[in-house]
């Protein structure tokens, strides 16, 4: 029995390493989002906003029209993208301290069985 909870724990270790390996692929995402989603939308509201913008729309009928969508469609995406890498820093934030205090915890529990059972003299 104390093999299978031995195995037990080791693939709960292991789960948690993997779940903190993908923390930082998602914490390298969100961090892409928080940098490239602005820098769209500031180019974005830059083109809307030049002076020969309206120029363009009113010589060009059909490019206008689909450069409008175009721009639209980036200005929401990059909306989304930047709520959406906030909101994924600040969960991520949360997993580390929480990941922290696990490994702090799980540690001062083997300091202390160890040391019961008198493990540590072996």
């Amino acid at each position: 029995m104390s093999k299978d909870n031995n195995d037990i724990l080791s693939s709960m270790d292991s789960f948690i390493d993997k779940i903190q390996h993908l923390r930082g692929v998602m914490l390298g995402v969100s961090l892409s989002a928080l940098v490239l989603a602005p820098f769209a939308i500031g180019i974005s509201v830059y083109l809307t906003t030049h002076p020969k913008f309206l120029l363009l729309l009113e010589q060009e009928d059909d490019f206008g029209i689909v450069l409008i969508v175009l721009l639209v469609g980036i200005l929401i995406t990059s909306g989304i993208w930047l709520i959406t890498g906030l909101m994924q820093f600040r969960s991520l934030s949360k997993w580390n301290n929480r990941y922290c205090n696990y490994l702090k915890r799980k540690e001062n529990l083997d300091k202390t069985i160890s040391s019961t059972y008198h493990l540590d003299e072996e």
